[in-house]
């Protein structure tokens, strides 16, 4: 996947008004995200963030508009094809993180990676170590901290293949020292895969190079 297109995307709640005080550029403008490019979506609560990723990634409809991929409509997808799109092509960091909270860090980052075969276990377990939970390995992710749970999240993320990568407010909960090793690690497999990146934020920005940064 080379590029996501918005064309006068618009969430249905919005009733076709368009948000103002800050202008939207991203809501009912024609926008291209290209591969290889980083973004940084701001927007208060209440803008639409949430909705904006999951409409991408293809889990919500309800919009005006046209969502494309490489020019293909959204609706026009197969099931079969949304399978591999959300496994080889586009990678996610909900809000919310959606973790299996019975589950330990590693449990949870092996079960996608099991899905992608993108990333062995001692890959994992390093990234994990990396953010400063090698004591938290093997620990039911009910019992992490949010903070914990939201890097367990991303480990998660990056254990796939991605042309882009969607994160979600991916440092809400994160200390400054976390948040900018993180941002390395993005750095790093950006360098080296050319996956785009698509970030929001309410104000507690990931510390990244970003190419754009955009208001929602």
């Amino acid at each position: 996947m080379q590029n996501i297109r918005l064309q006068g995307v618009l969430p249905t709640v919005f009733n076709g008004q368009l948000p103002s005080d800050p202008v939207s550029d991203v809501w009912g403008t024609d926008l291209l995200f290209e591969r290889g490019k980083s973004y940084l979506i701001k927007a208060a609560s209440g803008r639409g963030k949430s909705s904006l990723c999951s409409y991408i990634y293809g889990l919500r409809d309800d919009y005006e508009g046209v969502i494309s991929f490489d020019g293909q409509a959204i609706p026009e997808i197969s099931s079969d094809r949304w399978n591999a799109i959300r496994q080889n092509e586009l990678g996610v960091l909900f809000q919310d993180l959606r973790l299996f909270s019975d589950l330990s860090a590693v449990d949870n980052v092996m079960i996608k990676a099991g899905l992608t075969g993108f990333c062995d276990q001692q890959k994992a377990v390093s990234m994990l170590s990396e953010l400063g939970l090698s004591d938290r390995l093997d620990q039911p992710v009910k019992y992490l901290s949010f903070g914990q749970q939201q890097r367990v999240a991303f480990v998660r993320m990056l254990c796939q293949k991605a042309d882009f990568w969607i994160l979600d407010e991916p440092v809400s909960h994160l200390d400054h020292d976390n948040a900018i090793i993180m941002a390395q690690m993005l750095e790093h497999e950006i360098a080296r895969t050319g996956t785009g990146l698509l970030v929001t934020t309410i104000g507690h920005d990931l510390p990244y190079n970003y190419d754009n940064t955009l208001m929602l």
